[in-house]
């Protein structure tokens, strides 16, 4: 059998083309190597106009990323959040206030100069010596109510309740400097009156202070003798006229019994006056 030249050169030819075998690997969109067509922003925005969620795939794990209504959603979340956060702060922040308000350290650190003189006679040890809230020396700190007081651990509000309306008189008259320093003495009727009380037994012997009656206050000062401050020789005297917080007690029953017994670190009512003169606030 015979082969043309034709037949001849279609072999040539075919001999030169690659085989079927060795033709270069093309990837389409069909094969499973095709890189992911990625979602344009165009594609993105047109789904957040239509409220839906768009998904980025990356290292294959899938994302939701929020928008629209959920974007929303999302922001009042954290602004709840805040608003929780805020509340939360200022309760936290009442609340300690409310706590610092009762120590003394609240009243000599908001209000500094007609205060400063008072804290010390808080502080004062009642084993040792001290200073009144006139800066005097005082022998025998157990003399003033303040420092015995302090030990059994009361504080200034438990004698000093002020109504609102003497807050705020207080207040304005510390802003505009219409004050005295130190301050006048409160007497033991208005304590008792900003209490809410009706009368000076009720204000100090009661069950959280001084429990016990004017019988038993009597006999505790029996060893003084005929002048004994608790018989009443002329009526109940309120207890304020001897024990004085903020300085030295005083007898009051010396004003007219010379004789009378003045207890050690006391002082007589003829001295308790003239430190009254020295200080300006004679009669207080």
């Amino acid at each position: 059998m015979s082969i043309s030249d034709d037949t001849l050169r279609n072999g040539e030819n075919a001999a030169d083309e690659p085989r079927n075998d060795q033709t270069p690997h093309k990837q389409t969109a069909d094969t499973p190597d095709a890189a992911p067509q990625s979602t344009t922003d165009t594609d993105k925005a047109a789904s957040a106009r239509e409220g839906t969620t768009v998904e980025s795939t990356a290292d294959n794990a899938t994302a939701t990323l929020p928008t629209g209504e959920g974007l929303q959603a999302s922001k009042k979340r954290r602004r709840a959040t805040v608003a929780v956060v805020v509340a939360a702060v200022v309760v936290v922040a009442a609340v300690g206030m409310f706590v610092w308000h009762e120590q003394p350290s609240f009243c000599n650190a908001i209000c500094h100069n007609p205060m400063d003189s008072y804290l010390p006679t808080y502080e004062a040890s009642i084993d040792g010596s001290g200073t009144d809230k006139w800066g005097n020396t005082v022998e025998d700190a157990s003399s003033m109510l303040a420092p015995v007081h302090a030990t059994a651990g009361k504080t200034c509000m438990d004698c000093h309740v002020p109504t609102l309306s003497e807050q705020l008189t207080e207040g304005a008259e510390w802003i505009t400097g219409n004050y005295a320093s130190p301050l006048g003495e409160r007497t033991l009727d208005q304590l008792v009156a900003a209490r809410g009380l009706e009368n000076s037994e009720e204000f100090c012997m009661n069950d959280t202070c001084h429990n016990f009656s004017r019988e038993d206050l009597e006999k505790k000062t029996a060893w003084m003798g005929e002048i004994n401050p608790h018989s009443p020789q002329h009526g109940e005297q309120d207890c304020g006229l001897c024990h004085k917080a903020h300085r030295e007690s005083v007898m009051y029953c010396s004003q007219c019994h010379t004789e009378a017994v003045v207890p050690d670190g006391w002082v007589s009512y003829q001295e308790s006056e003239d430190l009254l003169a020295q200080s300006g606030t004679a009669g207080q």
